[in-house]
């Protein structure tokens, strides 16, 4: 999700120029700068945003540095100058406490300093065109940051696979191992034979409790849901964001059953795959 993009345009009344810069945020956050002149573009830019990013911290800031000498000299508007005069001598004949219009409350009245208006119309457009330019690069530069990304969460994806399919092969065995301890354990506290029905039952109960095939077959389909939506591309991080929540539920469930040094490792060395996967998440849109 991080990011930076820019582009700007030399007009005669000076250069305006757009940036896009993004941080790693679960949703769409985005802050902007402007210039008192494109105020009213605000809305257009969070809509132009928002309609083409989905997540990250993100400020766009628009700049125009105007052309020295591309402005006239400023001059009163002397018809408003007037009539805020007649106002104010006429709030003084209805309260005569009131004080005068003094020199600066005048020059800061709304309208009343002149210049040769800025295109500001053509300027609002013109910076919209630049947004959707900057917007092109960055989401550019992110499409080939996300690839990069992609391929990490396949390496990720494949090195827990074979550490799934490593165990696998070795559950019966774990679960027959565990049933003879168990099995023992019960004669010798319950001074019965090893045939007795009580411990058999007993045995079959807690040998289901350690059982971890479903979560080994949970995990390869995860793996196998987490490669279909790499390929199907597009927006994807909230999706990812949710599969590694699912992921780590299974290999923290493994390593509660484990009853083996082998599927104890194997629990751990996939947390540390999934979080490793969980940061890498955070960049994808």
């Amino acid at each position: 999700m991080t990011g930076y993009a820019s582009a700007q345009r030399e007009l005669e009344q000076g250069v305006l120029a757009v940036e896009l810069r993004a941080v790693n945020h679960r949703f769409l956050d985005a802050t902007l700068r402007l210039p008192e002149e494109f105020r009213a573009l605000e809305g257009a830019i969070r809509e132009k945003l928002a309609g083409r990013l989905s997540r990250g911290k993100v400020e766009c800031r628009v700049n125009f540095n105007a052309r020295a000498g591309g402005q006239s000299s400023l001059r009163l508007n002397n018809a408003l100058v007037a009539e805020l005069l007649r106002l104010s001598d006429e709030l003084r004949e209805h309260q005569p406490g009131a004080g005068e219009l003094k020199t600066g409350e005048l020059l800061r009245w709304p309208g009343v300093i002149e210049s040769d208006a800025l295109p500001i119309e053509q300027l609002q457009a013109t910076a919209l065109e630049l947004l959707d330019t900057a917007l092109d690069d960055f989401l550019a530069s992110r499409g080939r940051e996300g690839e990069k990304l992609a391929d990490i969460l396949r390496e990720r994806a494949s090195s827990m696979e074979d550490l799934v399919k490593g165990v696998q092969p070795l559950i019966p065995q774990i679960v027959a191992d565990y049933q003879a301890r168990l099995t023992q354990r019960l004669v010798d506290a319950l001074g019965a034979g090893a045939d007795d029905e009580r411990i058999r039952q007993e045995v079959v109960v807690f040998a289901q409790k350690v059982d971890i095939q479903e979560e080994i077959d949970r995990l390869l389909t995860h793996i196998t849901e987490l490669r279909r939506i790499l390929k199907a591309g597009g927006s994807a991080g909230k999706r990812l964001d949710f599969l590694m929540q699912e992921l780590n539920r299974e290999a923290n469930t493994l390593g509660s059953k484990s009853v083996s040094s082998e599927t104890s490792k194997v629990s751990m060395e996939l947390k540390v795959l999934i979080e490793q996967m969980r940061e890498q998440v955070q960049n994808i849109e």
